[in-house]
């Protein structure tokens, strides 16, 4: 493992006693059925991307019942056993997708599907508990009531001992929130949404959200789907380069002006700190309110040594502004009014408001 940054500070989860690494593995690719086949890996191709995750200290490992149709399940369970370090992790899943089409109730966020739904991933899994299990996608219909007593019976039976959300409206999250605070359910630590400097559409509602209400923000695309790893170049046509971005039939929408914008001044940072854009990148969304964690995929134990390396990266201040000011997102209606810059010219003109001292509330840390 020479040379490779080891993962020797731990944050904890929310508002939480769960102490997790700054990077997760996502295990999206892991196995080559369903969905996500077509860069998937093989159980002997995961293995060493794994491997190399946790001797540098990773604990963060995270899945879901949707990904490459269960399969991701069950190499992940299979890792864990053969290394023999279960009690080690932070094991993670998700639910929602369907595991059946025919079956009404085999999808969603009801009662029945959840419980089936566990019961399903901790025999992929071959583990009896989850430290950690998510509401994959609001479903738009079940009563959030339902989800958040769901989740505190499952807690109370042993079969998980944390609860969180992802994918999911900022009122939503909110909601289920101060439901289970009203009536002593358990809380939910963690929210799972995209997150990058390439799109930054929740820092209006979502942080502030996870800051207030105790949850901690585990960014999942930090590297926008690969746009900012430096691999894509802009053409006559479009974009160029291989990878999903790059072809034209591919989901997802199309690179557009301000993604050009951000990935110039990324390119001039990197350049000027002599690191590769996608660290860089990671550097950025590290340091970010809110941002317990980076959910980070890999194809091979050199780009998973690549992200790792980020942990060791603190961009200077005037390198955050460039960074910052390049990919600011537009404030739409009211939230322009939220800003430092209206508040100073219309609510406290004049006047330098804050809501607590530097200092006040200093970070505890148990390290040297």
């Amino acid at each position: 493992m020479s040379g490779t940054t080891a993962m020797n500070h731990y944050y904890l989860l929310g508002r939480s006693g769960l102490r997790v690494s700054r990077l997760a593995l996502g295990t999206m690719n892991f196995g080559v059925d369903g969905f996500h086949a077509a860069y998937g890996k093989t159980l002997e191709e995961a293995e060493p991307i794994f491997r190399r995750y946790v001797e540098s200290g990773g604990n963060f490992v995270d899945t879901a019942d949707f990904y490459t149709a269960g399969e991701s399940e069950r190499i992940v369970g299979r890792l864990v056993a053969q290394a023999g370090n279960r009690e080690r992790l932070v094991l993670t899943s998700k639910f929602t997708n369907t595991i059946d089409p025919t079956d009404p109730n085999a999808s969603g966020n009801g009662r029945k599907h959840m419980i089936r739904a566990l019961e399903a991933s901790l025999r992929r899994l071959g583990t009896d508990y989850l430290d950690l299990y998510l509401l994959h996608t609001w479903d738009r219909v079940t009563p959030v009531e339902e989800v958040v007593q769901t989740f505190d019976d499952l807690v109370r039976a042993g079969k998980i001992r944390y609860a969180g959300l992802s994918n999911v409206p900022a009122w939503y999250a909110t909601r289920a929130q101060s439901y289970a605070e009203a009536h002593g359910l358990t809380p939910f630590v963690t929210v799972q949404l995209p997150y990058s400097l390439a799109d930054r559409g929740i820092e209006a509602e979502y942080v502030p959200m996870a800051q207030t209400l105790g949850m901690g923000l585990a960014a999942w695309s930090p590297l926008a789907g690969g746009l900012l790893t430096g691999k894509y170049r802009r053409t006559a046509d479009g974009v160029a380069g291989e990878g999903r971005i790059g072809n034209p039939d591919a989901p997802g929408r199309p690179v557009n002006e301000h993604d050009w914008a951000v990935i110039d001044a990324l390119r001039d940072v990197a350049a000027e700190v002599r690191r590769p854009m996608a660290q860089v990148a990671l550097a950025w969304s590290l340091a970010q309110p809110a941002v317990t964690s980076l959910i980070v995929g890999a194809s091979s134990v050199t780009q998973l040594d690549s992200s790792l390396a980020a942990l060791d990266l603190q961009l200077p201040n005037d390198a955050l502004l460039r960074l910052d000011q390049a990919s600011a997102p537009g404030h739409r209606a009211a939230y322009g009014m939220f800003t430092p810059e209206y508040q100073s010219w219309v609510v406290s003109p004049g006047l330098a408001i804050g809501d607590r001292p530097a200092g006040f509330q200093p970070p505890v840390r148990n390290a040297r």
